[in-house]
């Protein structure tokens, strides 16, 4: 990853001070990003690129797609050795990009073969689901006239406590229904993922082109925010589903994967972002994150090209994958994955780049502000890797140096996002924080100057209470010609002030 620029200084840099048209309108400026690796997806990078070809949407649009439902296919097979030992192939991913950006239009080629599956599962198991009913109409008719009998020994017709308990052994347990064959789910509920998990397969997926309603939603809510994040952790991590509900009782779930993929619009983006739960908790650090510059307006239809072939080939080699029999305890449904080995030349790469990223975070590097997205950079690049590896061969033993170094290209790429979002992120705030002051000083502020003490002691912005905050929001404003500096000893409201500011009442503009 090339080494990025202070994000603030080029923002700084490039606003312009006041000029002869009045005041500027404040803008949250995003600089632009490196252009993705797509030649690194290896086996994913052909129907990646037929898919751009379509849709001339950014290729990082679609590549996070194919990278997802991979992700989904192959997560149930292996774990991947990591340097902190074996790790689910299961990845969370998070795209980025306003309304018209086609993001359903690449999501829809590269999830066609897994609806296509589930579709096909959900007819073939119409037959078992009567079977099943069928069955346990007949188990349940059963254990009643048990437990009735014994209810009749009082007029000596009917069977002992003993004699009942034998006659319900026998009849075993109640006939569970077929499982759900559904690998996907849009916007669930914690409860909802975890029954899907307890009544369905073990590998499941969180897959939605309209991620804000996920976001937004009643899982996301105040009340279950961090309940939902913490179970989300917790399946990242490969760790045990453990759920305790009044009336239900207690249960534990073991061996269940899920992969995310999430699409959202860069304002709820922003606003999930900016959840210090979402951050602290170490939830966004598990994302591969990404905001892609925009190609809208150079969408031409003349440009376009069509390659139904890889698209083609993308399907059948997902279906070939999901038609597979998961490795499992048949009874609890609980996963059994083997471990995908580091061969000695992927462990060497893998060793060279987590160092580097190590010593990339301390104190005044190039990642310090970024340590929960950098310290899982290595394991994020083994997950990648292996993905990459069961999808090109499913019973592969051990991963490549090739698939690792093209996985820690990506995860490189993926590192570099993260920083310039979280730069771009503390921009965002400060020009919030200037545009509240502003509208404050335009609006509400009786006096023609203003002062530093009075932006600390009376603006009603909580951020602004300290005299550090309000002079950079004062010098944002100074900069777009919202406020102009008046000379050192300038008389306002009776006093001789070293610092103050003559407020410029020009035309509104929103941020």
């Amino acid at each position: 990853m090339n080494a990025m620029p202070d994000t603030v200084t080029r923002l700084h840099a490039d606003e312009t001070a006041f000029t002869s048209e009045g005041p500027q309108p404040l803008l949250r400026e995003i600089p632009a990003g490196e252009a993705y690796p797509v030649h690194a997806l290896g086996p994913l990078q052909a129907a990646v690129e037929a898919v751009q070809a379509m849709t001339l949407a950014p290729v990082a649009i679609p590549a996070q797609s194919a990278l997802a439902v991979a992700s989904l296919a192959v997560q149930g097979f292996a774990d991947v050795e990591t340097l902190g030992g074996p790790r689910p192939l299961s990845l969370y991913a998070l795209t980025i990009a306003r309304s018209g950006e086609r993001k359903s239009a690449c999501d829809a080629p590269l999830m066609s073969g897994l609806r296509a599956f589930e579709r096909e599962r959900h007819e073939a198991q119409s037959g078992e689901v009567k079977r099943w009913r069928d069955r346990h109409e007949l188990w349940r008719a059963q254990r009643e006239s048990i437990v009735a009998s014994v209810k009749r020994k009082a007029g000596n017709s009917g069977k002992t406590q003993t004699e009942a308990q034998a006659d319900l052994e026998a009849l075993g347990e109640e006939p569970a229904p077929p499982p759900n064959p559904d690998r996907t789910v849009t916007e669930p509920t914690y409860e909802g993922l975890t029954r899907l998990f307890f009544e369905g397969m073990p590998s499941l997926g969180i897959f939605s082109d309209e991620g804000g309603q996920f976001l937004g939603g009643f899982a996301m809510s105040t009340d279950n925010r961090q309940k939902t994040l913490a179970a989300l952790n917790d399946l990242w991590q490969g760790n045990p589903i453990r759920r305790t509900r009044q009336g239900e009782g207690s249960f534990t779930l073991h061996g269940r994967r899920l992969a995310v993929h999430l699409m959202v619009q860069p304002g709820v983006a922003r606003d999930f972002m900016a959840d210090p739960k979402a951050d602290d908790t170490g939830f966004l650090p598990r994302f591969l994150i990404c905001e892609p510059a925009s190609t809208i307006g150079t969408r031409l239809h003349a440009l376009t090209r069509q390659d139904d072939g890889a698209v083609q080939s993308f399907a059948r080699q997902l279906q070939g994958i999901l038609t597979r029999d998961l490795p499992m305890d048949h009874r609890t449904r609980a996963l059994e994955p083997r471990t995908l080995k580091l061969d000695p030349d992927a462990r060497a790469l893998l060793i060279e780049f987590a160092d580097s990223i190590e010593e990339r975070q301390g104190p005044g590097g190039e990642l310090s502000s970024v340590t929960g997205y950098a310290s899982k950079a290595a394991e994020q690049a083994c997950r990648i890797a292996g993905v990459l590896t069961l999808w090109r061969h499913l019973n592969a033993a051990s991963v490549e140096a090739e698939d690792m170094a093209s996985a820690i290209e990506l995860a490189d790429f993926y590192l570099s996002e993260a920083l310039r979002l979280a730069d771009a992120a503390k921009v965002s705030e400060e020009t919030d924080r200037a545009e509240r002051l502003r509208r404050w000083l335009v609006e509400e502020w009786p006096h023609p100057e203003v002062l530093t003490g009075d932006v600390v002691q009376k603006a009603p912005i909580r951020a602004l209470r300290e005299t550090k905050a309000a002079t950079a929001a004062l010098g944002t404003l100074e900069r777009h010609g919202w406020v102009a500096a008046l000379p050192a000893g300038t008389v306002v409201r009776g006093a001789a002030r070293s610092t103050a500011w003559r407020i410029v009442k020009g035309s509104s503009h929103a941020v």
